[in-house]
């Protein structure tokens, strides 16, 4: 603005003037206008400007009577609009706060229908490779179905199959649990293969199960060494378990049979499928063992069970002489496999066979001891048997023995147990049983000398020339005629050839010979006086059977 415009302002606005006309064009023009009016114009412009100030006033009031409703309606739109618009202010202030908020759900929003579509598509792929991703999903049902059907080669390839490609997509979930499905399969595979070996295999079988369970690595070679032989030990007890025990000799029987058949079968198997000639490096061995020694001291194990159910056995069992010779022949036939145990079976034998022998002569010792205890002789006839001489039959057992009949039960008792014996007679026991007989020998002869205490002093003749005959019977014809038995058991030729000495030598040792002397020496007062006659020995009689016991009688 020029200065005559502000000089001009100033005068003619002395109180100042409002800024907001500075800047109106209508002011602006206004004020050019008066700017060109002459004094006269300029003093009648205030005038002028008050008529028309005061028409302005007149029409304005006119029209406000005249359209006053129009006003108020306005006022009230007016009034309506402001407050229309304070609160669309507000909702604006409001939704401008809730824009950022707005902005981030719609980012998530289209995070997440990209998503959406992403899996869309993939659900898609997936649908379109159905097939494929079945068969993948069903591996671990084919898995079950292989190893139920016994298609055990097809499980293992499968199982191979499975962690190849588990291998190849491990960061994938689904591959995961079915690599979990798998090995659980796996773990009832391993079971399935040891429980076959439990049952009555042939070495095919054996030799098929064996590879897989190598191909399985799940045991080392010596671990699986143990684990066959448990298994097919436990068939073997299975086997053995089942045999009745009501009748020992029958279960003996079906033990020895059934140990030899099918423990023979167990290492034939064991070292066709093992091969046990080659030693494990040290590295592998515990305590510096050989695979070796698993396998015997298995094998040792089993015999020593075989060798406790014998000894049980045979206690209750009617031939020893039957069992020795089947024993012996298992013995024998495990010596082709270096496990020949027949050294072992003469103890358990001998011990048995000592046993049966004294129990024997124990009851035969019994018997008598009751049937002189009911015996008597006096007062009563005894029976007249004409004598045989001797030498008609040397091993027909005494007449004179039939005279007095506890003599001749005890005797039929003896010759049934010399008869037995005689079946199964060890060199071993040659003393035990002299010492065993000769001792019954003494009982009888302390039992006849008790029968005498209890009746001499009712005695007649007959009755003393009875009782003497007794003495006699006992003396010169029981006592020589069991020798004679003793001698056929155990011919002294062969034992001296045996022990390296000589008969006169085996008769001072008390070798096979009863002890005479000692064994009369209760009822030798009780005797007749006479010279003993000198005991030949017959060779021949080695082969000569002793009489059965049917031919006494009593």
């Amino acid at each position: 603005m020029d200065e005559e415009k502000v000089k001009l302002l100033t005068l003619t606005f002395p109180d100042g003037l409002p800024n907001e006309w500075i800047y109106d064009e209508n002011f602006k023009k206004y004020l050019s206008k008066i700017g060109g009016y002459k004094v006269e114009d300029l003093s009648k412009e205030p005038n002028r400007l008050k008529e028309d100030y005061n028409n302005i006033q007149d029409q304005t009031q006119d029209l406000a009577v005249t359209n006053y409703k129009t006003f108020i309606e306005t006022a009230e739109c007016s009034k309506d609009l402001f407050s229309q618009f304070n609160t669309i202010e507000s909702t604006l202030n409001e939704l401008l706060v809730d824009i950022p908020c707005f902005q981030e759900n719609c980012t998530k929003f289209s995070e997440i229908t990209s998503q959406i579509s992403h899996l869309r598509k993939l659900n898609s792929l997936t649908l379109t490779r159905n097939a494929q991703l079945l068969e993948i999903l069903e591996l671990p049902q084919l898995m079950n179905s292989f190893i139920n059907d016994g298609l055990y080669e097809d499980a293992l390839e499968l199982a191979t199959y499975v962690r190849k490609l588990c291998g190849k997509f491990s960061d994938i979930k689904i591959f995961q649990d079915i690599l979990k499905d798998v090995n659980r399969s796996w773990y009832y595979l391993l079971h399935q293969l040891l429980s076959q070996l439990k049952q009555d295999l042939s070495l095919p079988k054996c030799l098929q199960i064996v590879g897989h369970l190598r191909r399985m690595e799940f045991f080392t070679e010596l671990e699986l060494k143990l684990k066959f032989l448990q298994a097919r030990g436990h068939w073997l007890e299975q086997c053995l378990k089942y045999i009745p025990k009501e009748d020992y000799s029958h279960h003996l029987k079906k033990t020895i049979e059934l140990t030899r058949v099918n423990l023979f079968n167990i290492i034939t198997q064991y070292k066709a499928i093992f091969n046990d000639e080659d030693l494990l490096p040290m590295s592998s061995l515990k305590n510096n063992y050989n695979s070796n020694s698993i396998f015997y001291t298995w094998i040792n194990d089993k015999i020593t069970d075989f060798l406790s159910t014998l000894e049980e056995d045979l206690k209750y069992a009617n031939s020893v002489d039957t069992f020795l010779e089947q024993c012996m022949y298992f013995g024998a036939s495990f010596s082709k496999v270096g496990c020949d145990f027949r050294p072992l079976l003469i103890q358990i034998f001998t011990k048995q066979i000592r046993e049966n022998f004294q129990n024997s002569i124990n009851r035969a010792t019994c018997v008598f001891e009751k049937s002189i205890e009911n015996f008597t002789l006096i007062n009563k006839n005894l029976p007249n048997i004409p004598w045989k001489n001797k030498d008609d039959d040397p091993l027909h057992p005494p007449d004179s023995i039939l005279e007095f009949y506890p003599l001749a039960e005890y005797s039929n008792n003896i010759l049934r147990t010399f008869n037995e014996f005689k079946l199964c007679a060890p060199i071993g026991l040659v003393n035990v049983i002299v010492d065993s007989l000769e001792r019954s020998l003494m009982f009888i002869a302390k039992a006849i000398l008790v029968l005498h205490s209890q009746e001499q002093q009712a005695f007649t003749n007959s009755s003393k020339d009875a009782f003497t005959r007794l003495c006699m019977s006992f003396s010169d014809d029981l006592i020589p005629y069991l020798q004679k038995c003793l001698h056929i058991i155990f011919p002294p030729n062969k034992i001296s050839m045996k022990l390296g000495i000589n008969i006169q030598t085996l008769q001072e040792q008390g070798i096979t010979f009863l002890n005479k002397d000692i064994i009369i020496e209760p009822v030798r007062h009780l005797l007749p006086l006479k010279v003993e006659p000198i005991f030949e020995l017959n060779d021949a009689q080695e082969d000569v059977t002793i009489a059965p016991c049917e031919r006494l009688t009593a």
